[in-house]
């Protein structure tokens, strides 16, 4: 009885915590394609290719999960030495590139 009230209870919280977060699976593949695209035109030459230069202006391989909203933010209105890309790119573009980003590069 006190296994089922432990499982539970880690239901509960993983639900609560991980609540927010968004998965890879749940994106498109086509979406987080698109994603890959409009990062590979616009973003890599500071993010580097695929996510992957260590020296890059922010390793968006470790942008926070749940903080969706800062990270469309930052997109469209710029952030420190990053311009605005909201004059250029759609809403679905955006949406496309948070897919690419939480989708990780495979």
């Amino acid at each position: 009885m006190m296994r089922y009230r432990v499982a539970g209870m880690l239901l509960a919280i993983t639900g609560t915590v991980l609540g927010p977060y968004t998965l890879a699976q749940d994106f498109a593949p086509a979406q987080i394609r698109k994603g890959a695209d409009i990062y590979a035109q616009n973003c890599s030459p500071c993010h580097g290719a695929r996510m992957q230069d260590p020296n890059s202006a922010f390793d968006l391989r470790t942008f926070p999960p749940g903080e969706k909203n800062r990270f469309v933010t930052s997109v469209v209105k710029g952030r420190n030495s990053m311009p605005p890309w909201g004059d250029l790119l759609q809403p679905d573009d955006v949406e496309a590139l948070w897919a690419y980003v939480r989708a990780g590069e495979r």
